[in-house]
């Protein structure tokens, strides 16, 4: 599952960044992936409403779940939000299915 990943630094991380400017971030990130069996693609600053943004496959909803309890009870996060990709076509075709009356639950 591709997913984007979204948050905002605290006054803790900042006191940190301040500390250690050079500190890698993104390794800390990747590690954190990698131990959920995940991988990370990017990891940028952005501007906006939120401080940074992952771009990362994680198997399951779950693994994100696991990811933002860690991460945010460090005191370093907060307002952790995951937008999950989703195939656009998938969606559309279910979505015609379901607005023709043809869709058919699973096990119906």
């Amino acid at each position: 599952m591709k997913a984007y990943i979204m948050g905002n630094y605290t006054e803790k991380a900042f006191q940190g960044f301040l500390k250690d400017p050079k500190s890698d971030r993104k390794a800390v990130v990747e590690q954190l992936t990698k131990a959920m069996g995940g991988t990370m693609h990017s990891m940028d600053i952005v501007r906006g409403p939120y401080d940074f943004i992952v771009v990362n496959e994680l198997t399951t909803f779950e693994d994100f779940a696991a990811v933002k309890l860690v991460v945010e009870a460090s005191g370093a996060v907060k307002n952790l939000t995951m937008l999950e990709a989703i195939d656009f076509n998938k969606a559309t075709v279910k979505a015609s299915e379901v607005a023709s009356g043809a869709y058919k639950a699973p096990g119906q």
